[in-house]
């Protein structure tokens, strides 16, 4: 019985299916609970991926259907929230706004680079691959150590289109691990890398190895864009987190935290 915290609603304009859909799926699969986390409103456009703010409570309205169709299945209420430099205070707004079960935090932009923007991707010609994940880590750790976080979402992204700096990319890895770590935020094992250009889940092995080894709590999440990915390969994940070192996951509600078994 496994729990997937990461799945959008069409509000964010890139996503399809019904809340009755997913939870449909859900239950087909024998998921102990699921948890939303579109994209979080910006306090002005930002891009064209995300609801409005105004649009928060068509989305509480969202989850109040999947919650009426989900019966005794837990049904957690998240915003999956961009890390934006010197975006602290939206964040917290946002954060007061709504009785969330957590929060997911990702980092999508490098200043106004979308990296994980298929159409954006000739953006690694400059700054150049190594320079990408230079900036890209250096705004993870940031957003690990910022306190404002449950979960840290897909944490090496950066590798979305198969961009790879030369050399053992644990110099990226034991950094980020260590600010994760210190700040005692969760990570998730997130199925949709496998779906990318890069064909492998995110992190990479290496990293779940080391965030195994510091004790640094674990999701699995499909990062579900319509009801048919929701679970997506978690049998997969599953054997990848044990073969990490891990032997339990993390639940989240009311933004506490407990543990239960791996599968």
């Amino acid at each position: 019985m496994i729990a997937d915290y990461h799945m959008h609603t069409p509000l964010c304009r890139h996503a399809r299916g019904t809340a009755e859909e997913y939870v449909a799926r859900a239950r087909e699969l024998g998921l102990a609970e699921i948890g939303f986390s579109d994209h979080s409103p910006m306090p002005q456009y930002f891009d064209d991926w995300r609801m409005p703010v105004e649009e928060l409570p068509l989305y509480f309205e969202w989850i109040e259907a999947a919650r009426a169709a989900a019966g005794a299945m837990p049904v957690r209420m998240a915003l999956e929230v961009d890390w934006i430099e010197s975006g602290e205070r939206w964040i917290e707004d946002l954060a007061a706004r709504a009785p969330w079960d957590y929060l997911i935090g990702s980092v999508h932009y490098i200043g106004r680079w979308n990296f994980d923007n298929p159409a954006e991707k000739q953006g690694f010609r400059h700054p150049g691959t190594e320079e990408a994940w230079t900036q890209y880590w250096k705004l993870f750790i940031s957003a690990a150590r910022s306190g404002l976080f449950d979960i840290m979402g897909h944490p090496d992204i950066i590798k979305k289109f198969g961009h790879r700096p030369e050399g053992d990319l644990r110099r990226y890895y034991e950094p980020a691990i260590a600010a994760v770590a210190e700040a005692g935020v969760a990570i998730e094992l997130n199925t949709a890398g496998l779906f990318k250009d890069v064909q492998e889940m995110y992190p990479a092995q290496d990293f779940l190895n080391l965030a195994a080894a510091a004790g640094i709590p674990l999701t699995i999440n499909s990062d579900a864009h319509a009801p048919e990915e929701v679970g997506r390969v978690f049998p997969e994940a599953i054997a990848l987190a044990r073969a990490a070192g891990y032997t339990s996951l993390v639940r989240f509600a009311g933004r506490g935290r407990s543990s239960v078994p791996l599968p």
